[in-house]
């Protein structure tokens, strides 16, 4: 998959868990839990949501990277890469 494409996946994903929040407005660097004003467990959700739509396992060690759009995308590309 292409970045871009992994960024189309990422933002379905959030935009299913806050359906409320206009994702086009959402600074690529901006924390997506304060951004989004989502709970553990909505993070959580985002987190089994990647797994089950792009197959990525990401531990929890590595929840700080996928904090953002931007760094999200990052380690999902690297995380392709690698496979």
């Amino acid at each position: 998959m292409t970045r871009d494409e992994i960024g189309a996946v990422v933002r379905g994903i959030l935009g299913g868990i806050a359906p409320e929040v206009d994702l086009a407005h959402v600074r690529p660097d901006a924390d997506l839990r304060d951004e989004l004003d989502i709970d553990s467990m909505d993070f959580l959700r985002f987190v089994v949501g990647l797994h089950e739509r792009l197959g990525v396992d990401v531990p929890e060690a590595d929840y700080p990277r996928i904090r953002t759009l931007d760094g999200c995308t990052a380690y999902l590309v690297e995380r392709a890469r690698a496979a």
